[in-house]
């Protein structure tokens, strides 16, 4: 990060906090290579938590310089009247991803608000915090086509898409993750939202071992399928992701619908299409959601692709 790239960097940050978002949102983007100089970082307003991201080391005194920056900015008129009250600096690229409080004491937990729902983050103790910003639309997109349907939410992490259809007027919602700690937060979340969780399952496994169970739930309206780019052990994306793609037509109810998700910047949409089209080809795409436009992206590529498909047979 060159002098020019901080400079741009704080007056970015000036310009935001002088007038917050009144929910959570992305402040700069840089790993959409749309900012020189800050490609590997990530500024977001987490209501009232400024979260810095940093992705890989700076050369020379840059850390040094990016924490004087940061302290400055806890300092100015700005900051005063955002009402901002803890400055976060998360090392990504450090083994435990850390993050340093620079401004503000040490936080157990934070909530915050997306399109109204609320969502319950973990700053300072994980790699991610609990809500990928960038699937915005995707939830939105869920929320506004659940009603009355049974969906299935593959690789369900916190339970964002699960909180979003429900409030959506979902049936029933079976989320699915091998991870049954991000699970059991995905439960806090539909708590913080009222959500009768009698309309919703948790299934804290590996899908390759356990699609009998999934069958048994189903058949589904709605399939989200949004996983990692790679899970040591469980999924590798250009490797698995077929293997999901060839199930859909068992689960699914005729007409159903499917939001495949991948966010992997060297793996374009034709992965997802030309998969589809050779594995459950009775499903058609119907079309790419617009990313929000706070993630911006120098190649259309390269960010985020979530895609609509829908049974034809």
């Amino acid at each position: 990060m060159n002098p020019d790239a901080l400079a741009t960097l704080e007056q970015c940050v000036l310009d935001a906090l002088v007038s917050p978002p009144a929910e959570t949102r992305r402040l700069l983007h840089g790993r959409g290579r749309c900012w020189p100089g800050l490609e590997q970082l990530t500024v977001d307003w987490l209501e009232g938590v400024l979260l810095v991201s940093l992705f890989r080391e700076p050369e020379g005194d840059g850390l040094e310089a990016l924490r004087a920056l940061l302290l400055r900015l806890g300092e100015s008129a700005a900051w005063q009247g955002s009402g901002a009250r803890h400055l976060l600096l998360h090392l990504r690229y450090q083994p435990g991803s850390p993050t340093e409080f620079l401004v503000g004491e040490a936080l157990d937990g934070w909530q915050i608000t997306e399109d109204g729902l609320r969502y319950q983050l973990d700053l300072g103790r994980k790699q991610n915090s609990g809500l990928f910003l960038d699937m915005r639309y995707g939830r939105r997109w869920v929320r506004d086509n659940a009603a009355g349907k049974r969906v299935l939410n593959l690789f369900a992490y916190t339970c964002g898409f699960s909180v979003a259809a429900l409030a959506g007027g979902a049936e029933r919602v079976v989320n699915l993750d091998m991870a049954g700690a991000a699970l059991a937060r995905g439960r806090d979340n539909h708590r913080l939202n009222g959500h009768d969780l009698g309309r919703v399952s948790f299934l804290p496994h590996e899908l390759f071992k356990s699609w009998g169970r999934v069958r048994r739930e189903g058949p589904y309206d709605l399939v989200i399928i949004d996983p990692p780019s790679f899970q040591k052990g469980s999924f590798a994306l250009t490797r698995d992701y077929a293997k999901i793609l060839r199930k859909l037509p068992e689960l699914l109810t005729p007409g159903g619908g499917v939001l495949a998700c991948i966010n992997a910047p060297d793996i374009d949409a034709a992965f997802l299409i030309e998969g589809m089209a050779s594995e459950a080809p009775s499903l058609r795409f119907e079309q790419r959601l617009e990313n929000p436009p706070e993630f911006a992206d120098i190649d259309p590529h390269g960010g985020l692709k979530a895609l609509v498909f829908r049974d034809a047979s």
